[in-house]
Formats: structure tokens, C-alpha cells, sequence
């Protein structure tokens, strides 16, 4: 969301701290060669391109239609592959427009299949994202911002500067680019190729044995901090013509951004998952400092009335287990006490603490893992830990980007507290 739109009268919040300069928003980055990437817009927005470019309102929208369906369901990156388009056409397309994928700056792969690329824009910010194979799903880590708004003290990511937002195609780019490196993509003949083009009602292949099943928004950033970007490329991310993922089968995850869950709810409607790592105002005070503005009775009445959760799709909090900070059995049955006092259909994901350097926190040794989720599991509150992947590639947020960066401790305080102030 650009300047422009964080006026007194608007009712979204503001992002605060350092934003994306552009004072409108935008979902198109300008390239060099002045062709416009089509990554990340929708069937409508790829028509008005379309009709900018030249082509009358009937021709762009059997084009869009047909570019939509090569873009997002077949994973084509070269007008020239795009077999139901006349070669003169493919031609004007490559003119003036490119489909574009995030710049690999490094791709590592784990001793346990998890997968994770720092990737780099046009403009050159690196972020990251990270793929979790496991045995009935896979899971992709997307992030939506590079760096982050927020200054939790257990997160490497909250150690960033806030440079800016990820667009809409940066995103959806994300997903795409896993896709190109699993191999999966249909190699089925067209099946709207010859569709009439007044039809709505094309024709597009079923899901077919994927390993990428589910998408997690909680990579870098914090998500609803970027709601109107992360919206747009969820929901080309969910259109059944293209990708078509299920929004059961996506997750956003937030800090508790308050204003913006509800919108988030009624906008997107995929699954909610909170960063909840403390049940006590001190502790997550610490942990996260957006409770100081957000507090925990406030968050947990918010995810009470969050738009679709019930017993079918129950609320996750994920909680970070952190020695002598937060896994004390007394922890956990305030824990169990609060979500059943706010009546929510819940799930608690136990995280190990994953060590980065600079960081005074330790993990909770597995020992008091395993009572606190106990305590939990009696409370009738599913608890499961969630076994740590991808170590051996530092596969937690952030850490491959900041590899080469070395901040002190005094920098890191410096910087936390800046964001605090930005932060209110």
C-alpha cells in the first residue's frame, strides 16, 4: 500500500516504519526494456493490458483468457510455446510483454527433502522462501514483504530493516517458480484451446498427484502489512482456472494485526494461523512486541470472530518453545485456559526454538516439549511439536539472507527499538 493511501480518513492501517517509496500502489514493476510483467495479475487486469496495448475489448478477452490459463496452469514462460496463439500474435505479445520469475540467487536443499531459494528482484531485494516436503503434503513458505515491519526477539527476520513490500506478482512469482522446480506442471494437450470465445466456462485439469498441496503465508514479513499485495495474489493463487489451489489449503499467518484480520477473514478467507509464543502480557511484551499495542485478550477475542473458523478449520497458534521463557507447565495450563475461555476452535503448533547467532534464546529441551504438549492435549486442545527441518541449510526465516551479514547486538537493540517507536 503506497503513501498515497494512508490518509487520516482511510480506514486501513498504516504501515509504519520505511515503505515502499512508490506513492500509488502498484502491481507492475517498470522494467528497463518497457514490457510489462504479466506475473501476478488477474484474467481482468491482463485484459486492460491487453486493451492498452492495442487490441478492442473482444480480442483481449479470448488473449487474456487464453495467457491466463498458459501462465498459471501450464507454468509457460515463452509466448512462443503458446500453441493456440497465431505466431504473429505470440510476436506482438513478446513485444510488449514478458512473464516474468524471481532471480535464483541460491538454492539449497536439506538432508531431509526441505528446500529453500533466496531470491532477488529487478530492483535487488533478496527474500526468501522455503518448500517442506512431507509425507501426505508439501507445504511452501511465501514470503510477502523483504525484511519485516515487526521486531519479534526470537525471529531472525524481526533482526531486518523493513525495506518494502512485495507486489502481487512477487508473490504469486514465488509459488510459480517451486512449481517450475518440482516439475509440475501439466503436459496434457490444451484443453481450451478451441473455446468459444464468448465462454466463461473453459475447460482446465483436475490436481494431479502434486507435492506442492498447501501454502503458508509466514515467511518474511508480516503479511497483513502488506493486505491489499498479499489479497491480489492469494486470490490468483485460488482461481480455478489457473493454479487453483483450494483456500483450505492456505494458511496466513500473522502476528495480530487486529484491524486487518477481520478483512482478512471476509476478503480472502483462507485459514489463520497466530503468533501467539506467550500467554502472559510480560513474555510476549518481549517475544512480540506488536502485543504492547495488540495485547493477548484483545488478539484472542479478534480470532474468536474471525470470519469461517470453526471445528472443520480451527485457528492455529503457533507457540514458540523457548527455554525458561514461555514452557513452564504453569504456561501451558494458561494456555489451555484462555483458549478454552474464549471458546476457540484451535489447534497449538509447538515450534523448537531454532538457535541463530546473536540470539540470547535457547530451545526448551525436548523433555519439557513433550509435558507442555501434554498438559495441552489434556486440556482437549490438539498440541502436536513440529519436528525442526532444515537446519543443515538454515532453513528458518531469514537466516540465508542474512548469512553475509554481520550485526552486533548493539545493532540489532538499535534497530528493534526504532521499529518500537514506528510501531507505537
Amino acid at each position: 500500500m503506497g503513501a498515497a493511501m494512508q490518509t487520516a480518513a482511510s480506514p486501513l492501517m498504516p504501515i509504519p516504519g520505511a515503505i515502499d517509496p512508490v506513492p500509488v500502489p502498484r502491481a507492475v514493476t517498470p522494467r528497463a526494456d518497457g514490457r510489462v510483467d504479466l506475473m501476478g495479475l488477474s484474467r481482468a487486469q491482463i485484459k486492460g493490458a491487453f486493451e492498452e496495448a492495442g487490441l478492442d475489448a473482444k480480442a483481449a478477452k479470448l488473449r487474456s483468457k487464453q495467457i491466463f490459463h498458459w501462465l498459471y496452469h501450464r507454468g509457460e514462460t515463452e509466448f512462443d510455446a503458446m500453441t493456440d496463439l497465431a505466431k504473429p500474435m505470440r510476436g506482438w505479445m513478446a513485444e510488449r510483454f514478458v512473464v516474468g520469475r524471481p532471480q535464483v540467487v541460491e538454492a539449497q536443499v536439506s538432508s531431509d527433502g526441505t528446500r529453500k531459494w533466496l531470491l532477488r528482484s529487478d530492483d535487488g531485494q533478496d527474500y526468501e522462501m522455503v518448500f517442506i516436503p512431507d509425507a501426505d503434503r508439501g507445504t511452501l513458505c511465501v514470503s510477502s514483504q523483504v525484511g519485516c515491519t515487526l521486531n519479534c526477539s526470537f525471529c531472525h527476520t524481526g533482526t531486518m530493516r523493513l525495506v518494502r513490500n512485495l507486489t502481487p506478482g512477487e508473490i504469486v512469482g514465488q509459488v510459480m517458480l517451486a512449481r517450475d522446480a518440482l516439475g509440475e506442471w501439466p503436459k496434457g494437450s490444451m484443453a481450451s484451446a478451441n473455446d468459444d470465445e464468448e465462454s466463461d466456462e473453459a475447460s482446465h485439469y483436475t490436481s494431479d498427484g502434486r507435492m506442492l498441496t498447501n501454502i503458508v503465508m509466514m515467511g518474511m514479513g508480516e503479511p497483513l502489512y502488506n493486505f491489499d499485495h498479499v489479497r491480489d495474489a492469494l486470490k490468483v493463487v485460488m482461481d480455478g482456472d489457473g493454479l487453483a489451489l483450494s483456500k483450505r489449503r492456505i494458511t496466513l499467518s500473522t502476528s495480530g494485526v487486529i484491524p486487518m484480520m477481520a478483512r482478512a477473514g471476509e476478503e480472502i478467507g483462507v485459514n489463520l494461523a497466530v503468533s501467539l509464543h506467550a500467554v502472559t502480557k510480560d513474555v510476549r511484551d518481549e517475544l512480540v512486541p506488536l502485543n504492547r499495542k495488540f495485547g493477548i485478550e484483545e488478539l484472542l477475542a479478534a480470532c474468536a470472530a474471525y470470519p469461517g473458523a470453526n471445528n472443520a478449520r480451527r485457528i492455529t497458534f503457533e507457540y514458540v518453545m523457548i527455554k525458561d521463557k514461555n514452557d513452564s507447565d504453569a504456561d501451558a495450563r494458561e494456555l489451555v485456559r484462555l483458549l478454552r475461555h474464549y471458546k476457540l476452535p484451535a489447534k497449538v503448533n509447538l515450534i523448537p526454538f531454532n538457535p541463530w547467532p546473536g540470539t540470547d534464546y535457547e530451545c526448551s529441551t525436548p523433555d519439557r516439549i513433550r509435558r507442555f504438549s501434554d498438559i495441552v492435549f489434556e486440556g482437549g486442545i490438539s498440541a502436536p511439536v513440529r519436528t525442526p527441518r532444515g537446519r543443515d541449510i538454515m532453513a528458518a526465516c531469514g537466516q540465508l539472507k542474512s548469512a553475509s551479514e554481520k550485526k552486533s547486538k548493539a545493532d540489532m537493540r538499535r534497530l528493534a527499538e526504532e521499529k518500537q517507536a514506528a510501531l507505537g
